[in-house]
């Protein structure tokens, strides 16, 4: 019992690790010190040392079949019973092979080796007690337990729990650049408790005991506990935890303690390097290679049986039958079996050994040329494609299903911001709309303002006295001085130079993304939400108000504060703002300025609010443009408010003395106004730098209507409102976003009310969950009134998703002062806890965030990429079926597929919706039953589940035109699909569909169908990608592509490829992927053909010389046949051979087919060059022997011919394969065959008793002098070759497939060619059917579907007899011209009038508002404007 409880403990403590300081023990023996059994901080990367290189090496290399197999044939030939040639000779191939491998492993190894050096003696700060200072120390030599300071710009060198940041609000900021190529900062804090201190930490006063977990991948998991002497404990996570490799950034000075060091930190547990895969055509090799065992087995079989019959035929031993020391001869049985090693190794070289050498260089050099393709290149990021993976660049050749990612991967990530909608009523934004028609105008606009406002401004207001005066007053804090601190050591030099030299660009701060033109109506309603905010210290409500303009005030005031976005300024731009910029209260009357905005026209206040005057210029900014400041003393004291109510919460605003604006103001136009300079404008423009592109966008967006977030601090957050009065809030608790709850809430306390507010915003489906009951309100009319304002913000959020919009919802809760401090001890419980910690964590978050008010929604446009319209189709046209697994709205998600062509208007989309696995299966099968009775011909059945469909459905009844079909899940669908074993259903559905949409799709899930599809259809699939939730989904498909775009490097440090644009896909698959395949594929085949035609004329004179194991070729003959004579053309042949051109491959995409159907190397061809080797063979043995039958030639010189005519048949033949003749290919030739004769000649006449008994000394000079020898040479390879001449002929005159006649196309002049290329797609592209709709090129809401819905509880018939007898798909079509809703005005929604939709069916007059637990819609898209279209319906 004691026993297992020990063992108990013993795995709990496993758990976690515990870290105490090294102070005490400095001195001391090391094995004293607790923390003397964790890792040191020196890495290796390296894998050999000097002594082990040689042994380790080899170990690896005889991991390798091929290999293994050599170096056993070598071992082999050293017995003297079975040996064919010398020993010493024999092991020369494989020691080539062997030492070329081990050559580029050794140099590698050394440049890893070098790098390591570098990185472990880099120097840092470390804190020695003898010294009571901090020391300089190489990084190998930090430990666990040591205090370490690190300085701006400073590189991390272990994993350090912050302890002291010179930042007041304890601080640190990261730049992860090194670690996940994110370029925007991440904050990381100082563990509770050690944030307040006012002077350096004192390291030898740190007597606390740091218990956290085991070392472990996860970079954004960490958790623990500090406990102090008084054994109270302390929890802190990963915002406290400064990961080894990132950079520190805008904090002078940090002190931490290691926790985790060397190869236990973070980073270099998720450092695996690149991946190996295996590609298709490897398997496919492997395959082959085996049929060449079973090949040779059979030939070293027949050498066995021949020769056992050969000595039979003698009636008394023959004398060259020579018996052993007794005087015995050997039994035939026993001399058969040694006869069959012999002959393997005299055929050994049927396994292609340098065939594998080959490959890897052919790779090497196709990855070269995708390198340096300029079509792949981006301009805008300055990357190019890289190759991660270097092993499957074939692959991309033969790729059948793309799964894609919708966000960053299909769109550009790029936030903008279009609508939003508060308290029920809805704003266009007609003017930003507008706006963003022409982004390229608008961004040379914009780039000129910029230069005009950082350049122009300050000489031109040189001489004003506000500017003057302005001199003297409080500029933003920036911590310029840190990145001048004097630094040592390789590792920071490094840094800063770097830092300096190409500072990081500020994301998500394009012109597109900042400058949002206000909607002319919600402006003058933001006038009367900011006076209402101005009169609070005066009535200090004692609920929370449910007016409109309170609403708009919090809804602003949310998008300020509900994020994590950090301001800096553009002067410096990674220097953090701290201090709000010093404004003055307005000293007039609010009767006074609202007199003010009434003499200004709103039609010129709106135009003061458009794009080409930045944000700054609010007209706070405006109406206090000439007035004086006051210095930063008296600022400081001045008290807050117009109404003079003052607090002790951290509300510290500056105010606006009484100027002279108003006194010669009343009169003054709006442009004269905004021509004097504003006081915003004296100061650097504020930056925004936010983790994801939604959250900038929201801010970006309250700015433009002068709610302005100036500063924030993990404790305060300040906003500068349209009157330029600075509100400070106290933040009292911050709950991240996460994928589980998808929210974010912000706990602050308001600076006017003193009320603890807590602001949220999340995605629509969690939050409108969420809200409070309105049947809880008491009174009638605010019941009413909640009620009427989310049935209308759900129809908002309805019409947002249609038109493609990304939406969030905004809500708020006032929550009394002793619920939160009740609430905020459940949550220290939870952070202090080391088991369950994530789970606690959420409890209370959850706790906190419900019955909230809803205050709005907000419509942000994610733009499509440039050109992805035209790749998709292309990939479609190559017969790439491109699934779209994507988190987003299902509304949002289809939007996006029209505008990018992925569905088209006149498809028949179906929509599944459901969480019943019964009622699932139901409508799956209805809804595959009603496409094949409906859709005609099926698309090219493929096998899955072990059997094949029918390649053809019944056709369609009626001669209609049929439109294509799309298919549209959720998540929740397909958790029904995968529990419910429904796979081989939905999966013979999709065989049908044109496209698949799985919208609100997990990364597991994503992964899951990716497998799926994988494996049971056994297609070879492609996922792309550009977040960290898409890292799943591309290691689960064979090619994995991650895009460098604004989340991140994630999926591209996860991928085999990385490029930056979606468009780039194109060209990868359609021209670098099909010429990688045919290149390499057909060299494999070459291969497999040139040994299997060079081993049978070994094979073919065994016949002649009794089965002996004797050869005709000298053996240096036959190894420099193979290593030099026959080894370059291959290699050119497989990196720079183009079968046809790379314009005709992009105008033809469907030329990619025969990469897909395998056509360049599959086992018929395979065995069809087995044939033509074997013909090959028998011409070039049995013509020269039937020539030289009757001579007295030795045998020396009958082999010379025979290896002659083969060396010339297998270099003509690898010309006949090439499609690109260039001076390389001829070179290369012609130097191959010229080489043979020059090393045969130089090797025969120095070789006089190189070989005894035997020699082939003066051999191919006596040949040389032979006609015959000329004749022979020329007669026997053009027999040979003459079948496949012939075969090629026929195929290029008469053949059918595409390539060829892409290949006749190709060799057309120019203007012939582009006529011949119309021609084809014409003849390939279907007719338009009148009426139908073309795709639009941006996101279009589609028509109002039909729910489509099947009620389990309704009826005693089962789901499937109720899917048959209700179920109809409507065979007739309706047209009629369809005109969008009104979006502009306030109050607009998407309407369906009763004519609006044809149904029928037995079921159309089912209620449109029950719920039910499945839903199958049919989606009809619908371009922007009036236009033609037609419409189905299914009704279930």
């Amino acid at each position: 019992m004691r026993k297992e409880v020990k063992q108990r403990q013993k795995r709990k403590e496993d758990k976690k690790r515990v870290v105490v300081s090294n102070l005490p023990f400095e001195g001391w023996s090391h094995k004293e010190n607790p923390n003397r059994h964790y890792c040191g901080n020196q890495i290796k990367t390296s894998k050999y040392t000097v002594l082990s290189f040689v042994p380790k090496n080899i170990f690896e290399q005889l991991h390798r079949f091929a290999n293994l197999y050599f170096v056993g044939i070598a071992v082999l030939n050293f017995v003297p019973v079975v040996n064919a040639f010398q020993p010493e000779v024999n092991m020369l191939p494989i020691c080539i092979i062997l030492g070329v491998t081990a050559i580029k492993d050794a140099w590698e190894d050394l440049r890893r080796y070098k790098s390591d050096q570098v990185v472990n003696n880099g120097e840092c700060l470390v804190y020695s007690r003898k010294a009571q200072s901090y020391v300089q120390k190489r990084w190998k030599d930090v430990r666990v337990g040591d205090f370490v300071q690190m300085q701006c710009n400073e590189i991390i060198p272990a994993d350090i729990l912050l302890l002291f940041s010179s930042d007041p609000s304890g601080i640190c900021h990261l730049e992860t650049a090194n670690l996940d190529g994110e370029t925007n900062l991440k904050q990381r804090r100082v563990v509770k408790g050690f944030s307040q201190q006012e002077v350096q930490f004192e390291p030898e006063h740190f007597h606390n005991t740091i218990v956290c977990e085991k070392p472990n991948n996860h970079l954004n998991k960490f958790k623990g506990y500090m406990e102090h002497p008084d054994q109270t404990r302390t929890g802190f996570g990963s915002e406290s935890l400064l990961l080894r490799g990132c950079t520190i950034r805008n904090t002078e000075v940090a002190v931490g303690i290691v926790v985790y060091a060397g190869h236990e930190t973070k980073a270099l547990l998720n450092n695996s390097g690149p991946r190996y895969k295996r590609s298709k055509i490897e398997r496919r090799m492997n395959t082959d290679v085996f049929f060449c065992i079973g090949l040779l087995f059979l030939m070293c079989l027949v050498g066995a049986v021949g020769h056992s019959l050969w000595n039979r035929s003698f009636r008394e031993h023959p004398p060259f039958d020579v018996p052993d020391a007794k005087g015995d001869f050997l039994p035939l049985a026993l001399g058969g079996f040694y006869m069959f090693l012999t002959m393997i190794i005299l055929l050994q070289v049927l396994i292609p050994i340098s065939l594998y050498v080959s490959i890897e260089l052919v790779k090497l050099g196709q990855v070269f040329f995708l390198h340096n393709d300029l079509d792949l290149y981006d301009e805008e990021t300055d990357l190019s494609i890289q190759c991660r993976a270097l092993n499957i660049t074939e692959d991309l050749g033969q790729i059948q299903y793309i799964f894609s990612d919708k966000t960053g991967t299909l769109t550009e990530n790029k936030m903008v911001f279009r609508r939003c909608t508060i308290v029920g009523c809805e704003y266009s934004h007609q003017e930003n709309a507008k706006r963003l028609e022409t982004p390229k105008e608008l961004d040379s606009d914009s780039d000129e303002w910029t230069q005009y406002q950082c350049l122009s401004f300050p000489a031109r207001w040189a001489q004003s006295p506000a500017a003057v005066r302005s001199q003297g007053g409080v500029q933003p804090l920036r911590r310029c001085q840190s990145a001048r601190v004097p630094i040592q050591g390789h590792s920071r030099q490094r840094s800063v130079g770097r830092w300096e030299n190409a500072q990081s660009p500020v994301a998500f701060s394009s012109s597109i993304e900042k400058d949002v033109t206000p909607d002319k109506n919600l402006l003058t309603k933001v006038r009367d939400a900011t006076l209402w905010l101005e009169a609070l210290p005066d009535s200090r409500p004692v609920k929370t108000s449910r007016s409109t303009t309170a609403s708009i005030a919090d809804f602003f005031l949310a998008l300020t504060i509900c994020n994590s976005v950090m301001v800096s300024t553009t002067t410096e731009p990674r220097q953090r703002v701290t201090m709000p910029p010093s404004t003055k209260v307005l000293g007039t009357s609010l009767e006074k300025i609202q007199q003010l905005f009434q003499k200004l026209k709103l039609s010129s206040l709106s135009q003061s609010f458009s794009s080409t005057v930045p944000s700054d210029t609010d007209l706070g900014e405006s109406l206090g443009a000439n007035i004086p400041t006051t210095d930063s003393e008296e600022r400081d004291d001045v008290s807050v408010g117009s109404g003079g109510y003052s607090t002790d919460g951290g509300y510290k605003s500056s105010t606006w003395d009484q100027g002279d604006i108003l006194a010669s103001g009343s009169d003054a136009s709006l442009e004269e106004v905004l021509g004097a300079p504003a006081l915003g404008l004296t100061s650097p423009e504020l930056c925004y730098e936010a983790e994801s592109p939604d959250e900038a966008a929201l801010v970006h967006a309250a700015r433009a209507y002068s709610f302005t977030l100036v500063s924030r601090t993990p404790e305060q957050v300040t906003v500068r409102l349209p009157q330029g009065t600075c509100l400070t809030f106290e933040v009292l608790c911050t709950l991240a976003f996460d994928s589980v709850r998808k929210r974010m809430s912000v706990v602050v306390r308001h600076p006017l009310t003193r009320e603890i507010v807590i602001y949220t915003k999340g995605a629509d489906s969690v939050i409108m969950d969420l809200l409070e009951d309105p049947a809880c309100v008491t009174e009638t009319d605010v019941e009413k009134k909640v009620r009427k304002i989310r049935a209308r913000t759900q129809k908002h959020l309805d019409l947002y998703a249609k038109d493609g919009l990304r939406t969030l919802c905004i809500a708020k809760k006032v929550v009394s002062e002793e619920d939160f401090q009740r609430w905020a001890s459940f949550r220290r419980e939870a952070e202090a806890s080391l088991d369950n910690r994530d789970e606690l964590l959420m409890e209370t978050a959850q706790r906190l965030e419900d019955q909230l008010t809803l205050l709005g929604a907000t419509g942000i446009e994610d733009r499509l990429q440039e050109g992805v319209p035209d790749t998709v189709a292309a990939l479609r046209e190559a017969g790439i079926q491109l699934w779209v697994l994507t988190g987003d709205k299902q509304e949002t998600a289809v939007n996006i597929a029209y505008s990018c062509r992925l569905l088209h208007q006149t498809d028949t989309v179906y929509s599944i919706n459901t969480e019943s696995q019964e009622t699932c299966e139901s409508i799956l099968n209805c809804v595959l039953e009603e496409v094949k009775q409906c859709h005609g011909p099926r698309k090219p059945a493929r096998k899955f589940f072990g059997r094949r469909l029918p390649s053809e459905t019944p056709p369609p009844t009626s001669g209609a035109t049929v439109p294509e079909v799309g298919l549209v899940i959720d998540g929740k669908t397909l958790n029904a699909i995968f529990q419910g074993k429904l796979e081989k259903t939905f999966l013979e559905l999709t065989q049908y569909c044109r496209s698949v949409l799985c919208c609100r799709s997990t990364p597991l899930q994503k992964k899951m169908i990716v497998k799926l599809v994988r494996d049971k259809l056994s297609v070879m699939t492609l996922s792309i990608g550009d977040g960290a939730n898409d890292v799943s989904m591309i290691q689960a498909a064979d090619v994995g592509i991650g895009i460098s775009g604004q989340e991140g490097m994630q999926a591209v440090m996860s991928s085999d490829f990385a490029i930056s644009r979606f468009r780039h896909l194109q060209k990868l698959l359609l021209v670098h992927g099909h010429w990688c395949y045919t290149r390499l594929a057909r060299m494999v085949v070459y291969y497999f053909y040139k040994n299997v035609c060079y081993v049978n004329l070994l094979f073919w004179y065994q016949f002649l010389c009794g089965f002996s194991g004797s050869t005709m070729i000298d053996y240096w003959q036959m190894i420099f046949f193979n290593l030099f004579f026959t080894s370059l053309p291959p290699l050119i042949f497989g990196v720079l051979d183009k079968d046809i051109s790379a314009e005709t491959l992009l105008t033809l995409p469907e030329l990619y087919k025969s990469g897909q159907n395998s056509e360049c190397y599959n086992l018929l061809t395979f065995w069809v060059s087995m044939v033509d080797a074997f013909y090959q063979s028998l011409i070039c043995f049995f013509i020269p022997y039937l020539t030289y039958k009757d001579s007295d030639i030795d045998v020396f010189t009958f082999g010379t011919a025979i290896n002659t005519i083969s060396l010339a048949t297998i270099l003509l033949h690898q010309a006949m394969e090439m499609k690109t003749w260039t001076i390389i290919h001829g070179l290369v030739l012609v130097g191959s065959f010229l080489m043979y004769f020059v090393v045969s000649l130089v090797y025969n006449a120095t070789c006089v008793i190189c070989n005894s008994p035997t020699n082939p000394y003066w051999v191919m000079e006596g040949q040389l002098s032979d006609p015959t020898f000329y004749l022979v040479c020329f007669v026997t390879p053009v027999a040979a070759l003459l079948p496949r001449y012939f075969f090629l002929s026929l195929q290029g005159t008469y053949g059918k497939s595409l390539i060829s006649k892409a290949q006749k196309i190709d060799q057309l002049p120019k203007d012939k060619r582009d006529l011949a290329i119309q021609s084809w797609r014409s003849r390939r592209m279907p007719a338009p059917v009148p009426g139908k709709a073309q795709p639009t090129h941006r996101p279009v809401p589609p028509v109002p579907e039909q729910d489509l819905r099947a009620s389990a509880s309704r009826g005693s018939s089962t789901p499937k007899q109720k899917c048959k007898e209700d179920g109809v798909l409507c065979g007739e079509r309706s047209s009629r011209e369809h005109v969008r809703d009104d979006p502009c005005s306030a109050d607009s929604s998407a309407k369906l009038s009763s004519g609006d939709h044809l149904l029928l069916g037995p079921s159309s007059t089912m209620a449109s508002g029950a719920y039910s637990s499945g839903q199958a819609n049919v989606y009809q898209g619908s371009s922007r404007g009036s236009h033609r279209r037609s419409q189905s319906s299914l009704t279930i």
